[in-house]
């Protein structure tokens, strides 16, 4: 699953997020690509649901 495939299952727009946070995009970005998808997000957890609040996907 590639990073982009990982923020829209967890509901965050990854062309808002990459183009507002470029820095934390790209340091998520590469940890997401060195570990497995379920230890990213229990390292991150609480980041990530600041991040969802901010950059909410927009569902068509």
């Amino acid at each position: 699953m590639e990073f982009s495939e990982y923020l829209s299952q967890k509901n965050i727009c990854s062309a808002s997020f990459s183009a507002a946070e470029p820095d934390l995009f790209k340091t998520w970005s590469d940890a997401y690509n060195l570990l497995h998808p379920a230890s990213f997000t229990e390292q991150n957890k609480f980041i990530i649901n600041k991040i969802r609040r901010k950059y909410t996907l927009k569902k068509e």
